[in-house]
């Protein structure tokens, strides 16, 4: 596989087959012909085990343990130690080494041609030496020691030649053969070089989200990475283990090899809540909080030293957010003036980040990073995961205040260029015109950043590793034109998992290597630029799956919708869920289908829990009573989000009979609060009526669940109403007849009835 397709493979496991390819070529190459005097066959070959850098066909495996010097000048001497090992059945005798050069390479493309189909190890030989013992029986090994002057291997002029460690042996049968090999690099360089190359490391210090989208802990994970011996420990420990040199005083020291950190704030939260202890994962205590806490403390002591880059929260995956269409939420997580951040829980809702500290006068990224590791971080600078970005993702960054971008060098068209692979002198920096104006683009190498790839796959093998590592770089001074100015950035992949002593080791080679220069990454804008062409993407099919972005975009929707309805700053009402989709849109979540899946899931149900903080509460019985047809309705609102919120109050009669309300507008509800609302009604009729309610934000987004209510009505309605009157009416003429009559009956002189006539005389009608 070529760079620049293993550059665009871009996932995890595409990139790891990629390297297992590159090994092949990195710590041994197949087998030359046979040179004048060795015993092994014409057109003899074999594939180098990528795990020893010996043959794979080989009956005896090779491993190196020592090469010095790492570069040869005149008069030096040669030395090589490496280790045989039997893992055969068989017994060799008479074994005997010697070392063998090819013709000088001074180009990278000449070496990049070797690597591919290397050539013969005949140039120049030395003697065969004894190996001491000469027998060696299964599996027992033996250590053995090479040493020639330089001047035995011709080695002439600048450049790196291809050396080949050849160790002969007999077999029980009498037969001498190739017992075992190991292919690497001489590197020649004059030791008063007129100029130097200089290298910039960009270290990353990230890892996958390990929060779900509330903020609880969904795995322990982060504890084996930051114990003794695991991946984050590696990552820390590389960077310690560089030289420092004297500073202002005799008590301080300072790096000899300036490192820029590459840090996620949500990785830092989230071992700033570990190290806080105790911290629950499903239910159980976690078993971090100390190592974690010893990991931060060891990070602030290299912040305080190191310059430090401030990645987009959760790292995520940029071009697969604008691809949808979501380009708020990826501006959102920038770290610069973005807000994403996870500020806690409280009562099943996110604490907004007002509540957690946050402040308006920086992005909540680079609060994260001053808060946790004590320094304030570049903001300015992106670093697109897999080093490769669309032109729309480019343009937005642009817009959110980064003004230089890491790229690969297959990310662009004429990337090749910056690195030196045309002949040229290697220039890390280019120039690329956005919509938003120019921006730097500074060129990572591929080829260093699969070495220290390498090292973290075979450990072993370090040495070797470190000497294409040099290889390459020799190749590009070989090439550099006299007084000319050379760079070059090693950007390892987001997930590098070092052997510390192999990289730092080639980060330290930089410094006392007299052909090399250690530059902080800051200082190569600084330098001549490049013409790098244009951007080349992004593969969809590397990028999160649309598929699945779906579920991330409706999200996002609904978080817009109710971002309308706070009352005040919503992105920082908000922080917490814009954290929860950054996480789920991290880019560490490529090439792994069914986890990004579930994270969405996850992600989709905690969203739109957010509308269920904001409900109408139903009376004890379902039931509300008006005393007149003008009596207000009075309903109860809970808001259990820690802000205040703008709602409407959506009220439809069943058939739309009976009762008619009023539209009262928006209502603002106070943080954490019940609040009654009156809504003017008028009345119909008496009796009882259906009505359906159902909060609503000011776009219309639905707050809980609908509420069907029971109204009922004690006042009279018109027909009743005239009835009732009537009634009132006759009962009032039938005691104007009975008092006429009896006023009559009086002046008549008539005595007034007894009461038993009056009982008994039947009435003529009845009275109504």
């Amino acid at each position: 596989m070529t760079r620049r397709a293993a550059g665009r493979a871009g996932g995890r496991q595409v990139l790891l087959a990629a390297l297992v390819a590159v090994v092949s070529g990195l710590v041994g190459a197949p087998a030359a012909a046979a040179a004048p005097g060795d015993p092994a066959a014409p057109g003899d070959s074999a594939t180098p085990d990528r795990a020893t850098g010996s043959s794979a066909d080989r009956p005896l495996e090779l491993t190196l343990d020592r090469l010095e010097p790492r570069t040869v000048t005149p008069g030096a001497a040669v030395e090589v130690t490496a280790t045989l090992r039997n893992d055969g059945t068989e017994t060799y005798e008479d074994l005997e080494v010697r070392l063998q050069r090819g013709e000088v390479l001074t180009s990278r493309s000449r070496l990049a041609a070797d690597r591919d189909r290397p050539g013969d190890h005949t140039a120049a030989t030395t003697p065969f030496l004894e190996v001491s013992p000469d027998e060696l029986e299964p599996g027992e090994t033996v250590t053995f020691t090479y040493a020639t002057p330089a001047d035995a291997l011709q080695l002439t002029a600048d450049g790196v030649y291809p050396l080949l460690v050849n160790v002969n042996g007999t077999r029980s049968d009498g037969v001498t053969e190739r017992a075992a090999e190991l292919s690497t690099y001489l590197v020649v360089a004059p030791a008063a070089p007129d100029t130097r190359t200089g290298v910039a490391w960009l270290w990353p210090v990230t890892d996958r989200p390990h929060r779900d989208a509330t903020g609880a802990f969904t795995d322990d994970a982060l504890a084996a990475q930051v114990a003794d011996g695991g991946r984050l420990d590696r990552v820390v420990d590389t960077v310690e283990q560089l030289p420092r040199t004297p500073g202002a005083t005799p008590e301080e020291t300072r790096p000899a090899v300036p490192v820029t950190l590459a840090v996620d704030p949500a990785l830092l939260e989230e071992l700033a809540a570990m190290a806080a202890g105790p911290y629950l994962v499903d239910g159980e205590e976690g078993r971090g909080t100390a190592d974690a806490a010893q990991l931060l403390e060891r990070l602030r002591r290299l912040a305080a030293d190191h310059d430090v880059v401030a990645l987009p929260y959760a790292d995520l995956d940029a071009d697969a957010l604008v691809a949808a269409g979501e380009s708020a939420a990826l501006l959102r997580a920038l770290p610069g003036d973005g807000t994403a951040r996870q500020p806690g829980t409280a009562d099943g809702a996110l604490v907004p980040a007002s509540a957690a500290g946050s402040s308006n006068d920086t992005g909540a990224g680079t609060a994260i990073v001053e808060r946790v590791l004590g320094v304030e971080p570049r903001t300015d600078l992106a670093w697109p995961a897999g080093g490769t970005v669309d032109e729309a993702t480019l343009d937005t960054l642009v817009s959110g205040g980064v003004g230089t971008v890491v790229l690969a060098e297959d990310g662009l068209t004429d990337g090749s260029r910056a690195v030196g692979d045309d002949g040229d002198p290697a220039t890390a920096r280019g120039e690329l015109e956005t919509a938003g104006g120019p921006v730097t683009a500074l060129v990572a190498d591929g080829g260093l950043a699969e070495a220290v790839a390498t090292a973290s796959l075979q450990p072993e093998a370090g040495r070797l590793v470190e000497q294409r590592y040099l290889a390459e770089l020799a190749a590009l001074h070989a090439q550099q034109g006299a007084g000319t100015p050379q760079s070059v950035l090693v950007a390892p992949p987001r997930w590098v998992d070092p052997d510390p002593g192999t990289v730092a080791a080639m980060m330290t080679d930089t410094l006392t290597q007299s052909w090399l220069a250690p530059v902080p990454v800051a200082a190569l804008v600084d330098g001549p630029t490049a013409d790098v062409g244009e951007l080349t993407g992004t593969d969809p099919d590397v990028r999160l799956p649309s598929a699945t972005m779906a579920g991330i975009v409706e999200t996002s929707r609904v978080r817009d919708d109710f971002a309308a309805a706070v009352v005040g700053d919503a992105d920082e009402a908000l922080a917490g869920y814009d954290a929860a989709i950054a996480r789920a849109a991290s880019a560490q979540l490529r090439g792994e289908p069914e986890v990004f899946q579930g994270v969405v899931t996850d992600l989709r149900d905690t969203v739109a829990g957010l509308r269920e903080h904001v409900t109408l509460v139903s009376p004890a019985d379902g039931t509300y009573t008006l005393a007149s047809s003008d009596a207000p309705l009075v309903l109860t609102v809970r808001n259990d989000l820690p802000f205040a919120v703008d709602v409407r109050l959506d009220l439809q009669s069943r058939r739309n009979v009976g009762l008619t309300t009023e539209d009262i507008g928006v209502q603002t509800l106070a943080p954490e609060s019940l609040t009654t609302i009156e809504v003017p009604a008028d009345v119909q009729q008496s009796g009882g009526f259906a009505v359906d309610a159902q909060l609503t934000t000011p776009a219309g987004g639905p707050l809980g669940e609908p509420v069907q209510l029971q109204v009922r009505s004690t006042a009279y309605g018109p027909i009743t109403l005239a009835i009732t009157l009537g009634a009132a009416a006759l009962l009032a003429l039938l005691f104007l007849r009975r008092a006429v009559r009896f006023v009559l009956r009086r002046r008549r002189g008539e005595p007034a009835p007894t009461a038993d006539q009056a009982a008994g005389l039947p009435p003529a009608r009845s009275p109504v």
